[in-house]
């Protein structure tokens, strides 16, 4: 074990006697020195064990202890922004026993969440909500005249790149609400450290003389003549200036503090009192820099491999994951764009901060110019792509279907309106497990699905998601996307060259045997991507189940492909000899089904043939954190909930 991280219990007495913030308030400042490497030692024991965003967690540590012990939590309010970085505010507000619970079925979410706790205020999940969520609070606050409460924002300066935090900042400034905002600056990605004498001026300039000085001079300002006021601005503004340096910050309203050492316990309770004391109408920045990963070796010197763990040796920092042998659908996703930059270098991919996440870091390490990361800037990234699209380029969007949520008008106004060739990689479509509902890929064929021009297209295995991003490469007749499920591929083999795809295409893997099918007694099982396999599975435990022979030889599976255009040659021929058809996506209502009760109410108005259709998809509530079989179990979509369904159908069907 590292010897920044100490499994002394005798140094567990501190945060053993700690359930609540009041708790430790009391405390001196070394005691909370003290009380912050217990907390760093319980927390990386804890994540060994059941994985979780660890080195943002480890590089607040200082700051939260901070928060906690200067304002008066949760009667103050705290507003987190994401929550990969909660894990020792979790600790230090009641949940410390429960975090071998942590990202489990029925334990703590991985985020903040208001069902949870009294001090979580505000549910996160994706970033940049904290600013406008902690200023409708702030302005709640003065409407029903609880102005005592103060309010802290904490963001973190790549979540700070979102435009809906300028959004927020441009409107605390403007209305001057007082609230505090902290930007918690862990990659040196907004302003270097400068060190001491910059956390002294920080003190200095949030001192109750500094603010109280600054305050009188804005109430002078008011009765000045307009000439002289000018000017006594732009002096007050430059004396700041040598001391903090112009910014943007202050440009938007706000009474700018820092650099502060996050890590500093004595200079950050001494700067939060200074802030928490001040009577100024408008809102603070406080800027402090912190390392992720901080005080555990292995964390810190691979912060990107310890933003998000498995389940890891404490020790080494080695995860104790077995690794499988099959390919990730987002290492294919990477190595097939690869292929078509190799041959075509008008390919350009665009990533929303998530180049390791999307498979485009596999891409950047071959061409890197042909790799844009916008940052956490979903709305831009998608009208960014639609720019290059006008000009003869070939955008590729790779992004988490959850995350394209935040694009949706982007999606709509600026690439299908305008029928705009931008391709679309959709990765995380369906459940992903211990990140809960704010991640879930749930509502990407919902969102697309209505919107004309848009093709939309899913994989049954690895092979052919390689196949469908060639196809999307030489289509340029509009907007395509392409969903896949997270984690590993069935582990099929690769081709040399990739399969062809014809657009709107389905494949028949087993057709029904019935020989009185042309009474309509066969069933038709119309998957779509992840819930081939599914589906497929679901037949095997039938056949395992000693399930009729009548039964099995009624069924075909179909491989959609197309979630639209759907193969509407194929859906008239299997009405001859089909009288139901269920349809399976991992997805919410509004998707896939949808599409096909369409089709074959377009088909019985002009032939007056009717079918049955039954739709097996996500239910009508938010499955939170838990396996990513578990959730399907939950949403019937497992094989086995799959093969009940199919039994309970042909029942239905024998008894007519």
């Amino acid at each position: 074990m590292p010897a920044d991280i100490s499994t002394n219990k005798r140094n567990m007495r501190l945060l053993d006697n700690i359930n609540r913030p009041k708790d430790f308030r009391h405390f001196t400042t070394k005691q909370l020195k003290l009380l912050a490497t217990e907390l760093r030692t319980a927390m990386v024991e804890s994540v060994a064990q059941t994985g979780g965003h660890l080195g943002a967690s480890l590089g607040v540590v200082e700051l939260t202890i901070a928060l906690h012990y200067v304002f008066d939590t949760p009667k103050d309010l705290l507003v987190w922004d994401i929550g990969h970085q909660t894990y020792p505010h979790k600790m230090l507000t009641g949940r410390k026993d429960q975090m071998s619970t942590l990202r489990q079925e029925h334990g703590l979410s991985g985020f903040t969440m208001i069902s949870e706790s009294p001090f979580d205020h505000f549910g996160a999940g994706h970033s940049s909500t904290a600013i406008s969520a902690a200023l409708g609070m702030a302005v709640a606050n003065q409407k029903t005249g609880r102005t005592r409460d103060k309010v802290i924002a904490v963001i973190g300066d790549g979540a700070m790149s979102a435009g809906l935090a300028f959004e927020a900042m441009n409107n605390a400034g403007h209305l001057k609400t007082p609230m505090v905002v902290i930007l918690n600056d862990n990659d040196m990605s907004i302003a270097p450290p400068v060190g001491a004498l910059s956390d002294h001026l920080s003190m200095l300039m949030s001192s109750k003389p500094f603010l109280g000085l600054r305050q009188l001079t804005f109430d002078a300002f008011d009765f000045l003549p307009k000439k002289i006021k000018s000017r006594l601005k732009l002096t007050e503004r430059y004396v700041r200036g040598l001391a903090s340096g112009d910014n943007f910050f202050e440009h938007l309203g706000f009474y700018y503090v820092g650099l502060v050492d996050g890590h500093n316990l004595d200079h950050l309770v001494a700067v939060l009192k200074n802030i928490k004391r001040s009577k100024l109408q408008m809102p603070i920045l406080l800027h402090v820099m912190t390392k992720k990963g901080k005080g555990y070796q292995p964390a810190e010197l691979a912060a990107d491999k310890f933003h998000g763990v498995s389940q890891f040796d404490v020790a080494s920092g080695k995860s104790l994951s077995a690794k499988s042998t099959k390919p990730t659908y987002t290492s294919i996703v990477g190595q097939s764009l690869s292929e078509i930059i190799a041959a075509d270098k008008n390919v350009v991919t665009i990533t929303a901060a998530m180049p390791g996440g999307t498979g485009l870091d596999i891409v950047a390490e071959r061409f890197p110019k042909n790799v844009l990361d916008v940052g956490i800037a979903e709305q831009h990234a998608v009208t960014f792509a639609g720019g290059m699209a006008t000009r003869g380029l070939k955008p590729f969007v790779a992004i988490y279907s959850t995350f394209l949520q935040r694009a949706f008008d982007q999606v709509v106004h600026d690439i299908a309106v305008q029928n705009l060739p931008v391709r679309f990689i959709l990765d995380r479509a369906g459940f992903v497990g211990a990140d809960g509902a704010t991640h879930h890929g749930a509502f990407d064929l919902a969102m697309l699905l209505p919107l004309p021009n848009f093709i939309i297209m899913a994989p049954k295995d690895e092979a052919e998601l390689r196949a469908m991003i060639h196809f999307m490469k030489d289509y340029d007749q509009g907007p395509i996307a392409i969903r896949f499920p997270r984690g590993n591929g069935l582990g099929v083999a690769m081709p040399k060259k990739p399969d062809k795809i014809t657009l709107g295409k389905a494949e028949i893997i087993t057709a029904a045997k019935n020989r009185d099918g042309k009474n309509g007694g066969n069933i038709v099982l119309w998957a779509l991507g992840s819930m081939v396999q599914k589906t497929s599975e679901a037949m095997e435990i039938l056949q395992k189940q000693n399930a009729s022979d009548d039964l099995l030889a009624r069924l075909t599976l179909v491989n959609s492909r197309f979630a639209k255009p759907l193969d509407k040659k194929m859906i008239e021929q299997l009405r001859a000899d089909h009288g139901v058809f269920i349809t399976l996506e991992e997805g919410s209502s509004g998707g896939l089904s949808a599409q096909m009760a369409d089709c074959l109410q377009d088909l019985e108005l002009h032939d007056g043939k009717k079918i049955a259709l039954y739709s097996r998809h996500m239910p009508d509530v938010f499955i939170e954190q838990a396996t990513p079989d578990r959730q399907l179990t939950l949403a019937h979509l497992s094989p086995a909930e799959i093969a009940n369904f199919i039994s309970t159908i042909y029942s239905a069907m024998i008894k007519k």
